[in-house]
């Protein structure tokens, strides 16, 4: 072999060298994505199967317990039922991550639903509330933007902000300002508590246990001890109750499910002409196909009209169901394709080993348990939607077990650092289904509902501690 055709064949082999190593340029084709996926569920890694699996068998148990399980009535209903659940459990989804917990979430969203509910009642927070109460939230509130900004994050302490002028300009009297309000108290409850967590370093269930106990009474006094009603309010209420229009739930198919064939389209053939790793386009399109073909079946059925008696018709996707679907493709995005996300995952899965490799833990902790207060706020608002009204004890009670519930029902690990946002909407699902089959049979009594659930959790906890147990001997 001549010097020419010898430095050419080394050329070759560098193409697909770096360094040293060789570079992955594996092509994964629909065969090698369903033996990867065989393999992780053999290893312990069985994501969100057992959840489905849980639903399927929930589907068949209650349609033999009702024949009105299955109406287009009642599945209609399930949205509506679990939407704050499933919007609290996606916050939860962030602290059980880092390996933590927030026990206030529930009552988080209990004072961000009251005192909004009072500033739009009241014309203004200033003339629901006694004076000392009113500047007592305020200077807290601007307290947490200054302790937030000392810690370098700036998403948080800017939505604090935001509620603190909407206060001070007498905006909250309106109801979208007003629940932009309410996401801002949520936002400085979980700085605050990040804070405590993070860098006092009190136990977080400690932190938000206290909380959790103190908020209950915070609630009365921001509701004067008077629930307020918040049917009278079509955008708030509608939240829970009402639904878009047929044409509206075609647009965000096309946006939902088209995004991310799209985007999942341009990222395998940017990879293949850069030679790296990717999934072959076969592959993304029988994945975006499948997407697809669910996201068609669920907007026809829910197009159809649900109305089982004479008068107008009850059709299209309930907001209750594309809100948190939204909710959580932001979340999703957040949470793989950031380097916020990494790091999340990254001090959940370690967190002494994250430290070490440059990652600011306090940040990160302080950011989860901001979005989880946050998220807990907006699901505080979804709650009182669907109860019609602010109650004394809205958020309290069962809301928060039910919330981590969903949120490990659906494959989040409750030891930190493996779940998913999508855990969160298939949990707060299975919460709903729970307690709507057991109420179609009045012969069933109402405690049914905690002892099933309580069952369900116990084996997803169960579940994942064993799939722990398999990947570690594995």
């Amino acid at each position: 072999m001549t010097s020419d055709s010898t430095n050419t064949a080394t050329a070759a082999s560098g193409s697909s060298r770096a360094g040293g190593f060789e570079l992955d340029v594996e092509r994964r084709g629909i065969g090698d994505a369903l033996r990867s996926y065989w393999a992780r569920v053999r290893s312990g890694e069985p994501g969100a199967l057992p959840s489905v699996l849980g639903i399927l068998v929930l589907l068949i148990v209650f349609s033999q317990v009702s024949n009105r399980f299955l109406s287009r009535s009642n599945i209609g209903n399930l949205p509506g039922q679990g939407a704050y659940i499933a919007i609290i459990a996606l916050g939860l989804v962030f602290v059980l991550l880092i390996g933590e917990i927030d026990l206030s979430a529930g009552t988080t969203g209990g004072i961000a639903a009251g005192f909004a509910a009072q500033a739009i009642f009241s014309r203004g927070l200033h003339n629901g509330t006694p004076a000392l109460l009113y500047w007592i939230l305020l200077g807290a509130m601007a307290a947490t933007v200054l302790l937030g900004l000392s810690l370098k994050t700036y998403t948080g302490p800017a939505v604090v902000l935001a509620g603190i002028l909407i206060v001070l300009t007498g905006l909250d009297k309106h109801v979208i300002t007003g629940l932009i309000f309410a996401v801002s108290i949520g936002a400085a409850v979980g700085i605050f508590i990040g804070w405590l967590v993070a860098k006092v370093g009190i136990p977080s269930f400690i932190v938000t246990l206290a909380l959790f106990l103190a908020w209950q009474g915070v609630l009365l006094f921001a509701l004067n001890s008077q629930p307020i009603n918040v049917g009278r309010y079509p955008l708030w209420n509608g939240l829970a109750n009402n639904r878009m229009s047929p044409l509206g739930g075609w647009i965000f198919l096309i946006l939902a499910a088209g995004g991310y064939i799209a985007f999942t389209l341009v990222r395998s053939i940017r990879a293949n002409a850069k030679g790296l790793s990717s999934d072959t386009v076969s592959l993304v399109l029988v994945r975006g196909g499948l997407v697809a073909l669910i996201g068609v079946t669920v907007v026809i059925f829910a197009n159809q009209n649900r109305n089982p008696n004479p008068g107008p018709k009850i059709e299209g996707l309930p907001w209750a169901a594309t809100i948190p679907v939204t909710l959580m493709i932001v979340c999703t995005i957040a949470l793989t394709k950031t380097a916020w996300g990494r790091h999340l995952l990254a001090t959940g899965g370690n967190n002494e080993a994250a430290r070490r490799a440059g990652i600011d833990v306090t940040k990160v902790k302080v950011t989860a348990f901001t979005l989880c207060s946050a998220f807990g706020a907006l699901g505080g608002i979804f709650l009182a939607s669907n109860t019609g009204g602010v109650q004394l004890d809205l958020g309290s009670g069962n809301i928060l077990l039910f919330s981590v519930a969903a949120a490990v029902i659906g494959g989040t690990s409750l030891f930190g650092g493996r779940g998913k946002a999508r855990d969160a909407i298939i949990g707060g699902l299975v919460i709903a289904i729970i307690p709507n089959g057991i109420g179609l049979r009045p012969s069933l009594p109402a405690q049914y509902t905690s002892v099933i659930t309580g069952i369900v959790l116990l084996v997803a906890a169960a579940v994942d501690a064993l799939s722990r147990r398999r990947g570690r001997v594995s």
